[in-house]
């Protein structure tokens, strides 16, 4: 990419599209082309078609989708499939017929089969049975893979895949219902802490293990990614290290501050036992996370404290 190209981020408002953003503008970009979802319905084929015969963008990241926890993917099954399928499938199909130079698409760790070897490869792609919970997400984001190798293999189309680990930061979604479990955790132990309430349950049994990476550091993954990977398939995103649930809620209560009780309830679903990614691909590529887990969650926090509470 060159610093005048013009760069396209669906989702540019987002944690991860604006993390994107962020990285660009650090290293000079400029020519970037956005519309809110007010703006542009991702979903619409006909206003996707527009928008790209319009504004013909060179480069685009696909970081639309519509997203959620364990709650939200179980409850809204079918528009997570319907939506997620939409959204992708125009921005796709609308790059190669205006001949867009390179377009990333982000996944998610999610597409990974429920009880795949860890650390999840590459390789274990359609291996085995999706954990049920989330599986339209899935299987919307497995057909986005999909997707960009057949118009890769058709077309020529220098279209290429990204599955990042589970992922929290600046702009994270703290919905009550809808968010997933890391900025969730950050709300409740904050509000149990701002009300006096004497303990906060968790879901499940805290033994899931979990690994996640800052958005920031995605981001510096994704562009580096764009000027450097072009192939086939997917490349996993992620730190390589994990946590049980249990270990990272007590982190939070410190980070935030929560002297009250920490207890859980087993009897509610635990998702996926173990979700780490193999970053080796990644590695050898000579990239490798910065933020630690720590850190990252504090900043996180002074940024929902900056956004959700003191405005």
């Amino acid at each position: 990419m060159n610093k005048n190209d013009k760069i396209y981020i669906a989702g540019h408002r987002g944690m991860v599209g604006s993390a994107i953003m962020r990285k660009l503008q650090a290293e000079g970009f400029t020519n970037f082309v956005t519309r809110t979802s007010a703006e542009l319905d991702l979903r619409d084929q006909a206003a996707v078609a527009d928008f790209f015969e319009q504004e013909k963008p060179g480069y685009v990241f696909l970081a639309a989708a519509k997203v959620g926890g364990i709650v939200a993917n179980n409850t809204y099954r079918a528009e997570f499939l319907y939506d997620n399928l939409q959204i992708q499938n125009n921005i796709i199909n609308s790059a190669h017929i205006n001949n867009v130079k390179k377009l990333m698409f982000l996944g998610s760790s999610c597409i990974y089969p429920k009880l795949a070897p860890q650390p999840l490869h590459e390789d274990a792609l359609l291996t085995g049975l999706l954990e049920p919970t989330n599986e339209p997400y899935a299987i919307a984001k497995i057909a986005g893979i999909k997707m960009c190798d057949a118009y890769r293999a058709q077309y020529g189309c220098d279209y290429i895949s990204v599955m990042p680990t589970n992922l929290y930061g600046y702009n994270d979604n703290y919905h009550p219902q809808n968010s997933h479990v890391l900025p969730a955790l950050i709300r409740r132990f904050h509000e149990a802490k701002e009300s006096g309430a004497p303990e906060v349950v968790i879901w499940g049994s805290g033994s899931p293990l979990r690994e996640f990476l800052f958005a920031d550091d995605l981001a510096e993954a994704c562009v580096y990614l764009m000027q450097n990977f072009s192939e086939a398939g997917f490349i996993n995103i992620g730190s390589g290290k994990e946590i049980t649930i249990k270990d990272l809620a007590l982190l939070i209560k410190k980070i935030v501050g929560y002297q009250g009780n920490l207890t859980f309830d087993a009897t509610k679903p635990d998702g996926t036992p173990r979700k780490l990614m193999d970053v080796s691909k990644l590695a050898a590529l000579g990239w490798s996370y910065r933020t630690e887990l720590e850190e990252g969650i504090k900043l996180a926090y002074r940024d929902f404290l900056v956004k959700h509470v003191e405005r």
